[in-house]
């Protein structure tokens, strides 16, 4: 795993917005400032530039001066606060950008003499805040733009990649989608509600309101709740998943994620077989048919 720090930039005035608090409006249900911590998980130190706010999971706060001051002046804020050779620069209003984005961005970041890798989106425009930059010649470039015009407020962020030698990397279309109107809030609610990903959002959404870390195989969870609203009753299903839910933290109290999730896996697989077993037992007219 590549070591790398990360920097999010939150505190822009939103003025197409009517001045809302842009970082904390939520698509999915959720804020779309910890919807960007939730794929730099992993990173060493993750610095948010703006206002404090409660958030997912902890982080280092900064401002820059002024406030407002543009991206420039927020990415010298929070790039002191940064000690690894590459540093992931988003901003917070990234619905969709996902964690195979950030892997690419560090991989190509790291390839020859490249001083860092920015997304590329598919109208070819460059997105510098959906970027990995290396931190000395990133750090270096801030001096000198800081010398040159007095200080980091109000300058452009072309000022700071034109001077840098940086990768492309071509992502999805949605990877740089960002949010700066009203009407970009409603097109990324309606598309996280689409029938292809509006269980892995919603599931990433409990996990995130309930504060667990757990890898299960919902796939197994669907089937065993259909069985049982089949062969047996169609509220069995969802009372059915909960005490699975509950057995498997029964096995697993005070273990790792792993065993919590293997524990998931073991109590789906008896259920479903006790399902099918009552189903069978329906099908033969309780119990008179084979044993």
């Amino acid at each position: 795993m590549t070591a790398y720090d990360a920097i999010v930039l939150a505190g822009g005035a939103a003025k197409r917005l009517g001045g809302a608090d842009k970082p904390g409006l939520r698509v999915g249900g959720r804020a779309l400032l910890d919807r960007v911590l939730a794929v730099c998980a992993d990173a060493g130190t993750t610095v948010v530039v703006g206002g404090r706010r409660p958030t997912v999971r902890p982080v280092v706060w900064t401002r820059e001066v002024p406030e407002r001051g543009g991206p420039l002046a927020a990415l010298g804020a929070g790039v002191r606060h940064t000690t690894a050779e590459r540093v992931l620069v988003l901003s917070a209003d990234l619905p969709f950008l996902g964690e195979a984005t950030v892997r690419s961005l560090l991989a190509a970041a790291g390839v020859g003499a490249h001083e860092g890798a920015l997304c590329r989106d598919p109208d070819g425009r460059d997105q510098p805040l959906v970027a990995v930059y290396r931190g000395e010649p990133l750090r270096r470039e801030l001096a000198l733009l800081a010398t040159e015009h007095g200080g980091l407020a109000g300058l452009p962020l072309r000022l700071l990649t034109a001077e840098l030698d940086l990768a492309r990397v071509e992502a999805g279309p949605l990877a740089s989608f960002d949010c700066d109107t009203w009407e970009d809030i409603a097109a990324a609610r309606a598309r996280i509600r689409e029938h292809g990903t509006v269980l892995d959002e919603w599931i990433t959404a409990v996990k995130n309101e309930l504060g667990i870390e757990l890898d299960v195989d919902t796939g197994v969870l669907l089937d065993l709740a259909r069985d049982a609203a089949h062969g047996v009753a169609r509220p069995a299903a969802p009372l059915t998943t909960f005490l699975v839910g509950y057995a498997a933290a029964m096995a697993s109290s005070g273990k790792s994620p792993e065993v919590a999730a293997e524990a998931v896996a073991e109590a789906s697989r008896k259920a479903t077989a006790l399902a099918l077993r009552w189903e069978e037992e329906t099908a033969t007219g309780s119990g008179t048919g084979s044993p």
